[in-house]
């Protein structure tokens, strides 16, 4: 059982919790069957006939991947489900196989002693937006012709691209038509869109519970499970439009890159009115204007007959005299009583406060894991006020890696100053700090996401074997989750990654299992298949038997050391993750006092305090 006390997780017996793990998995994004693997097109518009079951793997694999977790000591999962997942035949139309498979899942995980929270995934939207995460009928439902999106530049798509799809354009759709449109309408419809309805329900209503129920669906298959610990209200939602005060200039909100339209052109280009866009490429100086791109040139409407953009249903902009015309450019500044709309904690902040309302009416004991948008604007939440039981679910990227694609231990950008950061140490240092102001002040913090492209310099290392470069980011990002001994699940483990095609979207490879590293069947060697495994398979301290204070791992000594001062209520010992794959000789460990047992089978050295002092260390390195 895992509960919460101040910023710490605690277990049944009073011990703090370090929760350490994984997301499980990337390719969860996608159907199954037919195969949804966004570098195919053939079936992208058979939207209702696809099956979920067997994301994150066949249940058939289920054994040969939690021994393999087990084994890395990722003890506890951010478990991926998607909208889509559930709800994918229509309205109200839930797919029982699929819910009978995800608690058949998450079953097996606990008889491994491995716990979850239920991450409701989505990425910009949709798959027919770019991203993964809601039923295609929900664009649909609004009047859009899905088949048009790429067309009239309301998205781009991996599916219609085609290959090479540029590294890391997908987030661009953010600022484009369908997922801001959606966006929009799904957090504060009723106050920018009031006169837009389905089915007669004001269309915020009408999203935001049919995506609430569809989560409930889960939450009822899952209530009676003991490793089920919660569920995260929405992985990087954005707030859309709003906020914005002119629609006429881009949107600083999101990363430009690609053609990037200003809200008021891709409202345009939606209605059939060719636009030339700015083009926008990434290099080592960040990311800078190209010139133009002529956007639908033959002029697609993205809406069906009888349908029209929701934007000029509510009077933001006309074209009546046949030339368009922005009537509104600050129409999502101010909320309809002329305060400043801002979307975190005016928008996203209720929705977040209704879901876990709603979630607990099924299952009382969940706990939220908060989310805010993709930028790291996160929800002001006071547990005195807001509720308790809750956890901040922060993401982290060293984002310089993940955009280029190319790992410097001694080159950054730090984002916050737009500065360079020259220097292994001072590269360190930056880390140790973005993490370190991540933390919450009065509830547990978890990253719930951070990671590596695997894919570094060309897919390089798939060729040469050597890892090195990826050790070396890895053991960074993990030096500054230890110094402010911070909860974390990596992204990802997906167990259908290959060198070739990543985590099977988008051309992301984030995934420190492959099969095509894997060499040996499991049963011979439970590590064939991992990579860059000597930076991610590293010791901790599971549970300790009063606060954590300092924890260190060096990994080419393989010195582990950690402090901690007691609880005098605490009578259970404190249990650390000592992975045979660091020590495959055995330990040598000095206490401070006490005793100690290391069960090499079981991964965990157990250690017995004294309670003569308040501060105690344990020092361990391996045997040669």
């Amino acid at each position: 059982m895992i509960t919460m006390d101040g910023i710490w997780f605690k277990d049944g017996d009073g011990r703090t919790l370090l929760l350490r793990g994984v997301n499980l998995g990337g390719s969860t994004k996608v159907p199954y069957a037919p195969n949804g693997a966004s570098y195919r097109r053939e079936g992208f518009y058979d939207t209702r006939e696809v099956s979920f079951v067997g994301r994150p793997f066949p249940l058939a694999e289920a054994d040969e991947h939690f021994t393999r977790l087990k084994a890395w000591g990722f003890t506890f999962l951010r478990f991926l489900v998607t909208w889509e997942a559930i709800e994918h035949g229509g309205p109200g139309l839930y797919d029982e196989e699929y819910l009978d498979y995800v608690r058949a899942v998450v079953s097996k995980a606990n008889e491994y002693g491995i716990n979850v929270f239920i991450d409701p995934h989505q990425d910009v939207w949709s798959r027919w937006t770019g991203g993964d995460g809601a039923p295609a009928w929900t664009l649909e439902a609004l009047g859009m012709d899905i088949t048009r999106l790429y067309a009239t530049g309301a998205a781009i798509t991996h599916q219609l691209h085609g290959d090479p799809f540029p590294r890391m354009i997908w987030p661009s759709n953010y600022a484009c038509l369908g997922a801001g449109t959606m966006f929009t309408l799904f957090f504060a419809g009723n106050d920018f869109a009031p006169a837009t309805k389905i089915d007669g329900v004001p269309v915020q209503e009408y999203l935001q519970s049919h995506y609430i129920n569809a989560i409930k669906q889960v939450a009822a298959r899952l209530k009676d499970l003991p490793n089920v610990v919660g569920y995260d209200s929405l992985n990087e939602p954005s707030g859309g439009m709003i906020g914005v005060k002119d629609l006429a200039q881009l949107n600083s909100e999101f990363f430009p890159l690609g053609p990037t339209p200003t809200p008021f052109q891709a409202m345009l280009l939606g209605a059939g009115y060719p636009q030339e866009i700015t083009d926008f490429t990434l290099g080592f100086e960040g990311v800078q204007p190209s010139g133009t791109v002529l956007v639908n040139p033959d002029g697609l409407r993205l809406w069906r007959d009888g349908y029209d953009c929701p934007f000029k249903q509510n009077g933001v902009w006309t074209d009546e005299d046949g030339t368009p015309r922005l009537l509104r450019p600050d129409h999502f500044a101010r909320k309809p009583d002329g305060t400043p709309a801002e979307s975190v904690d005016g928008y996203m902040k209720p929705f977040i406060q209704r879901f876990i309302r709603e979630i607990r009416s099924v299952d009382p004991r969940a706990a939220l894991f908060l989310e805010g948008s993709p930028m790291g604007r996160h929800p002001h939440w006071d547990p005195a006020t807001d509720g308790g039981n809750a956890v901040n679910a922060a993401h982290w990227y060293d984002a310089t890696t993940l955009l280029l694609k190319q790992f410097r231990p001694d080159f950054t950008v730090d984002l916050a100053t737009r500065e360079p950061v020259y220097g292994a140490d001072k590269v360190q240092a930056l880390f140790n700090r973005q993490l370190a102001s991540q933390k919450h002040a009065s509830i547990p913090t978890l990253i719930g996401e951070f990671g590596l492209p695997f894919d570094l310099n060309d897919k390089q290392a798939y060729t040469d074997g050597d890892f090195s470069a990826h050790i070396a980011a890895l053991n960074m990002y993990y030096n500054a989750m230890d110094a402010s001994l911070l909860n974390h699940t990596l992204w990802n483990y997906t167990a259908d990654n290959t060198n070739e095609r990543g985590d099977m979207w988008n051309d992301e490879d984030l995934s420190v299992f492959s099969r095509d590293q894997q060499t040996v069947d499991w049963r011979e060697d439970i590590h064939s298949g991992g990579r860059a495994l000597s930076a991610v398979v590293r010791p901790y301290a599971m549970k300790t038997a009063g606060e954590p204070l300092r924890m260190a791992f060096d990994l080419h000594s393989r010195q582990f050391e950690f402090a901690f001062r007691h609880h005098s209520a605490v009578s259970a010992p404190t249990e650390i993750f000592i992975p045979s794959y660091q020590y495959p000789n055995g330990v040598t460990v000095v206490l401070s006092d006490g005793t100690y047992h290391y069960d090499a089978e079981a991964q965990i050295l157990t250690v017995h305090h004294s309670t003569d002092r308040d501060l105690h260390t344990v020092v361990v390195t391996p045997l040669e």
